[in-house]
């Protein structure tokens, strides 16, 4: 599931050397602990902050401007979803990399993070050595799972709502895209169905650099703020429909 794939997310503006800062959310305080005491023994990574609700990681989210937030999903008052949603609406440039914890890898909150523009997300079972990987993955700029688990997710959340809809016409990009060329619409199209952009380039005849600029034209047209959040925007707008071919298994 960590299979990190190159995307067209900003890279950080972290110095050569400089450690990782980590914020860690977590209602359960010995997860949160147990998460923290990792992370600090980890050699180039600091832990800048410990949360126990989604309000008090947005209070240290603007206090410490983290580079990755680990955070919880299901948390009493203000959801990681809610926090997600006002840490990266209210950073100041460059906004921290959001690393969901969850428990189920289909579950309903998590989409909801990836819309709210969360980098990836982590089983809270995983192990040391995949949670150290997870962090340094995503504050690189890397997709946390391969975009197939991405597409898996999306199509398990809107498969009833697209069930019996008319196939879309793959020519252009749908109302909701049109700010979109129709080259960044095809660039879209591949990502969401799973391919790398190294297999989108090969698909269009085009270089992976080329694939990069128009993902990067596109999140930026879209608002967006990362490639998971890209894949959910072509599936909401039937710019990929649920179960269409192109994809990567």
């Amino acid at each position: 599931m960590t299979e990190p794939d190159p995307t067209a997310d900003r890279a950080p503006d972290a110095a050569p050397g400089r450690p990782i800062r980590l914020l860690v959310v977590d209602d359960q305080f010995l997860v949160r602990s147990g998460l923290a005491a990792l992370l600090r023994a980890a050699p180039g990574m600091e832990v800048v902050g410990e949360a126990s609700d989604g309000a008090e990681a947005v209070e240290l989210a603007a206090r410490t401007r983290p580079d990755v937030v680990l955070m919880d999903i299901r948390m009493p008052g203000m959801t990681g979803i809610q926090a997600t949603e006002r840490i990266l609406a209210e950073a100041v440039d460059p906004a921290p990399r959001v690393l969901v914890l969850t428990t189920f890898d289909l579950d309903e909150y998590v989409y909801g993070a990836l819309r709210a523009g969360a980098s990836g997300f982590l089983l809270k079972d995983a192990g040391p050595e995949r949670l150290l990987a997870a962090v340094t993955a995503v504050h690189g700029g890397d997709a946390l799972f391969a975009p197939a688990v991405t597409r898996r997710l999306v199509e398990a959340f809107t498969r009833a709502s697209d069930a019996g809809a008319p196939a879309r016409s793959e020519v252009g990009p749908p109302p909701g895209l049109t700010a979109l060329t129709g080259r960044e619409a095809e660039v879209l199209r591949l990502v969401a169905r799973g391919l790398s952009n190294a297999e989108a380039a090969e698909r269009l005849f085009i270089s992976e650099a080329t694939v990069k600029t128009h993902l990067n034209r596109t999140m930026t047209k879209l608002g967006l703020t990362s490639r998971a959040q890209a894949v959910v925007v072509a599936y909401e707008t039937g710019l990929v429909t649920p179960g269409s071919a192109g994809g990567t298994a």
